[in-house]
C-alpha cells in the first residue's frame, strides 16, 4: 500500500482466540475482518491509483457546515452538550482550514453567551447549570473562533471563582456542584485556567499529587484512584501534569509501556483500554499523548531520542482514512458505524497528531499532499494557531486576584 504497511504482513496480526470463543473475541474478529477487507481493497486500488488513500475533504466540510445550520432529530439527546457541538464542529473546520465566516462566527458567540451562567461557568445549554465539561468546550470553541468578540465573552473573574468553588479537599475537582470528581475535572479546570490566564498556584495546589494517585498498575491513568486505566483519562492525567509543569511525577516507564501497547496491530487505530475494540476517537485520546511523551524523552538522561513518534503514524492515518471515513462525510468509530460530530473531531485531531506530532516542519502525510491538515496543539486539542492567538490575547490581561473572589 502506498506509504503504508505491507499487505502480506497484515494477516500475521490477526487475533488468535486460542480455540476459546467469547463475545469479545467474536467482536474483535469481526472488526478485523472489516478492516482487513478495506485495507486490502485500497491496497489493490493503490497499485493503479498511487495517491490513495484520500481525505474526503469536500464531504467532511459539507457534513460539518450543514451541522452548523441543522442537526437531525437524533441529536436531541445532546441538548445538554451544546458547547460541545460548537467545539467539535469548529475545531474540525479549523483543522480542514475552513473556519466559519464573520456572520456565522458572531451567531455562535451569541449562542455560547446564552450558555454562560452567572457563576462564570457555562452550562450545556441556555438555562442549564454550570458544568466543567461544557465550560471547557465553550472556552475551546471561543478560542477556536479567535475573534475579540469571542474571547471577550469569557468573564474571567467569575470563571476563576467558579473553578475555586469546584475544588475539593483532596485537590480533585468536581464536574459541577455536588457531582462526581474525577481526573477530567482537573484537566478541564487546568486547560481553562491556562488558556484564559486565570491560573494560580493556590488553585491547583495538591492537584498533581492527586493525579499521580490515579496512575494504575498497568501504567495508564484511571478516572479516580483504584479504577481501570483508560485512554481518555490517561490523556487528561498526562496533559494536566504538563499544564502544571509536574510531568516528572509520573511513573514514565510504566506509562510508556501502557501507551505503546494500545495501537492495534492489524487495524492501525487505538483501543481505549486493554482487550477492547479499536475506536476512532482514541486516535487523539491515545495518539495525543505521544507528542507529550517525546517531550519527556527529551529531558530524560540516558534515553535515546526517537526519530518519530512512538507509534505507527502511517498505520493510524490508514485506519482513519480507509476504515473510518463515511461516504457522506464525517468520521466514524469503526467500520459499520454511523458518522457523528464527536468522532469527526477526534478522528481529524488524530490525523493531525499523526502528521505533525513529531516535527511540525516535516509532516508525515500519507496519500496526496492535499491530505495534510492543520497542526493540532497536543495539550488543548485546538489548533496550534488558535492556542497561540488565545495565549497572546489573554496574557495581555492581568490574572484576576483570587483574594478578591473568595
Amino acid at each position: 500500500m502506498a506509504n503504508g504497511r505491507d499487505l502480506k504482513l497484515i494477516k500475521d496480526f490477526r487475533f488468535d482466540e486460542e480455540n476459546v470463543s467469547t463475545v469479545t473475541s467474536i467482536e474483535q474478529i469481526n472488526v478485523e475482518d472489516n478492516c482487513e477487507e478495506l485495507l486490502y481493497q485500497t491496497g489493490l486500488a493503490s497499485e493503479i491509483e498511487p495517491d490513495l488513500p484520500v481525505l474526503n475533504r469536500k464531504q467532511h466540510l459539507e457534513f460539518l457546515n450543514s451541522s452548523l445550520k441543522y442537526l437531525p432529530k437524533g441529536y436531541e439527546v445532546l441538548d445538554s452538550s451544546q458547547p460541545w457541538l460548537c467545539y467539535w464542529i469548529l475545531h474540525s473546520l479549523n483543522l480542514l482550514e475552513n473556519p466559519p465566516n464573520a456572520e456565522v462566527s458572531s451567531a455562535l458567540v451569541a449562542r455560547l453567551a446564552r450558555c454562560q451562567t452567572e457563576s462564570g461557568g457555562f452550562g450545556g445549554g441556555p438555562g442549564q447549570s454550570a458544568h466543567l465539561a461544557p465550560t471547557y468546550a465553550a472556552v475551546n470553541a471561543l478560542c477556536t473562533l479567535g475573534t475579540v468578540e469571542a474571547m471577550a465573552l469569557i468573564d474571567r473573574e467569575k470563571l476563576q471563582k467558579f473553578l475555586y468553588s469546584l475544588k475539593n479537599a483532596d485537590s480533585s475537582f468536581s464536574m459541577h456542584h455536588g457531582s462526581e470528581a474525577d481526573i477530567r475535572g482537573v484537566y478541564c479546570a487546568l486547560s481553562i485556567a491556562r488558556l484564559t490566564n486565570i491560573y494560580t498556584e493556590e488553585l491547583f495546589s495538591g492537584s498533581a499529587e492527586w493525579i499521580v494517585r490515579c496512575q494504575t498498575y498497568e501504567g495508564g491513568f484511571a478516572g479516580v484512584p483504584g479504577m481501570e486505566a483508560h485512554g481518555g483519562y490517561a490523556f487528561c492525567g498526562l496533559a494536566a501534569l504538563f499544564l502544571m509543569g509536574q510531568e516528572d511525577l509520573i511513573d514514565f516507564p510504566a506509562f510508556l509501556r501502557w501507551a505503546v501497547s494500545r495501537q492495534m496491530k492489524l487495524e492501525g487505530g487505538f483501543q481505549g483500554r486493554t482487550n477492547k475494540l479499536v475506536d476512532g476517537c482514541y486516535s487523539f485520546w491515545q495518539g495525543g499523548a505521544f507528542p507529550l511523551i517525546n517531550l519527556i524523552l527529551k529531558t530524560k538522561e540516558g534515553m535515546p531520542m526517537p526519530s518519530s513518534l512512538l507509534f505507527n503514524q502511517e498505520a493510524l492515518q490508514e485506519y482513519l482514512l480507509i476504515c473510518c471515513q463515511h461516504p457522506r462525510g464525517g468520521i466514524i468509530d469503526k467500520p459499520g458505524k454511523s458518522q457523528d460530530l464527536y468522532h469527526t473531531c477526534y478522528g481529524l485531531s488524530g490525523i493531525s497528531v499523526a502528521q505533525f506530532g513529531f516535527d511540525p516542519n516535516h509532516p508525515t502525510v500519507i496519500g496526496p499532499p492535499e491530505n495534510k491538515l492543520v497542526p493540532c496543539h497536543p495539550l488543548y486539542n485546538i489548533t496550534s494557531e488558535s492556542a497561540e492567538k488565545a495565549t497572546i490575547y489573554f496574557q495581555s490581561l492581568p490574572c484576576p486576584c483570587p483574594s478578591r473572589l473568595i
